[in-house]
């Protein structure tokens, strides 16, 4: 049996200017939503988050099942979480990025959460190009001012995550913050919490490339191998979970850090990382100034 933390202590943070107030560790569902994970096993995920404190619930439209599993996994918890997803893609009938397939895919999202309203609703890695089209600011104003979003958002990084955090569209974003990637740090959330967006960060754990002896295959998790042998950071007297979690949920401007697991256990620990506080002013210092030393020109991971 998985024994929870002793202490389920829910931290609320102001997330910007939105009204809304969100827990420091977030759930991402991503994992939720796929096939080799049982109906039962994400319902007990679910609910072993909010029993934990957790309120901040990420899913999005290419996340398998997660959104219709979340959606009846909360039930009538619902009113007591946030719940945010992704989109801009995949709509019934609808051309991709365009504002017809905005307003279809908030209506599709919303029948598979089982909600009348989403609390936050992304642009998910949209391009910048195309992220300048004014019929998508259209659509999310509209479904805005209907009540179906309470926050439009945009998840994404580098020059895109800049003009979205200057554009008047949005008021908050998602992006790439942890260990092996501070480039937003550096670059523009500190823009972000002068103009109150809410801030969230993916990826805290900067897809734990300490797990292995060899450079893996997949692209990400080799890029953030690389990274971590350049930096040749040592965690001690932390973890490596425990060192990445800390210094993520509690950087600058950072309201919630979303953590990706389809584990009770895993979760329950990251739960408890962050219930340690902020990392130690010398070992955050030490990470911070092994990044500056090898990866200031490194750009966000997207």
């Amino acid at each position: 049996m998985t024994t929870l933390p002793m202490q389920r202590h829910r931290e609320p943070r102001a997330f910007g200017a939105t009204g809304l107030d969100v827990s420091r560790l977030g759930l991402g569902c991503g994992g939720i939503g796929e096939s080799r994970v049982t109906e039962g096993e994400a319902e007990r995920l679910v609910h072993a988050a909010v029993d934990l404190g957790i309120d901040f619930f990420d899913a999005a439209r290419s996340y398998g099942l997660a959104e219709e599993r979340l959606g009846r996994a909360l039930g009538p918890r619902r009113t007591r979480v946030v719940l945010s997803t992704k989109g801009g893609y995949g709509a019934s009938g609808c051309d991709d990025w365009t504002g017809a397939c905005i307003t279809r895919g908030i209506d599709e999202a919303l029948a598979r959460l089982r909600t009348d309203h989403l609390d936050v609703f992304h642009l998910h890695s949209c391009p910048l190009d195309v992220l300048r089209r004014g019929e998508l600011h259209e659509a999310l104003v509209r479904a805005r001012e209907a009540g179906k979003i309470r926050v439009a958002a945009y998840s994404g990084d580098n020059e895109a995550l800049a003009w979205s955090v200057d554009s008047g569209t949005f008021g908050a974003v998602q992006c790439s913050v942890n260990v092996f990637d501070q480039h937003a740090l550096r670059s523009t959330l500190p823009r972000a919490a002068s103009r109150s967006r809410g801030v969230v960060a993916k990826r805290p754990l900067g897809n734990a490339p300490w797990r292995f002896a060899e450079r893996p295959i997949a692209e990400d998790v080799g890029a953030s191998w690389d990274r971590m042998r350049a930096m040749d950071l040592d965690p001690s007297p932390l973890g490596w979970d425990e060192l990445a979690l800390r210094f993520t949920a509690f950087a600058p401007a950072i309201a919630c850090a979303v953590v990706g697991t389809t584990r009770v256990e895993h979760l329950a620990a990251a739960a408890r990382a962050v219930e340690a506080g902020p990392l130690p002013d010398d070992v955050a210092r030490r990470v911070i100034e092994r990044f500056d030393a090898v990866g200031s020109s490194w750009p966000g991971m997207v």
